[in-house]
């Protein structure tokens, strides 16, 4: 299964993004979906997820700025990213799992973030 992020980019701090994660293919038995993130020295961390039943569970340093969504019928998950700081700027991963712990991971997006 492939998963495609878009939706990176250079933008001054303040401003907004809108990434997509497109899957193609069925993954069985995935029950999340969302976005981790790795910034340069950085180890990755989670962003955003949301699970099957719609349940969403967002990073600490993200919260209140950022909102994760979702197509079902196009398989693919958005992220809404608002105010963003310089600290946000990393490669943005698609991530799933699946009901018996299994990861995919999909290509990355650059965010940049300019002060």
């Amino acid at each position: 299964v492939q998963q495609q992020a878009s939706g990176g980019g250079l933008v001054q701090a303040g401003g907004s993004l809108r990434l997509s994660c497109a899957a193609s293919g069925k993954i069985f038995g995935v029950n999340v979906r969302g976005w981790y993130r790795q910034a340069p020295g950085k180890e990755r961390e989670l962003v955003a997820v949301i699970l099957n039943n719609g349940i969403t569970n967002y990073g600490d340093s993200v919260k209140g700025r950022f909102s994760i969504s979702r197509n079902i019928a196009q398989n693919t998950v958005y992220l809404q990213m608002n105010s963003l700081k310089p600290e946000d700027t990393a490669v943005y991963f698609c991530y799933a799992k699946t009901n018996y712990e299994k990861v995919y991971w999909g290509q990355g997006t650059l965010v940049t973030v300019s002060s």
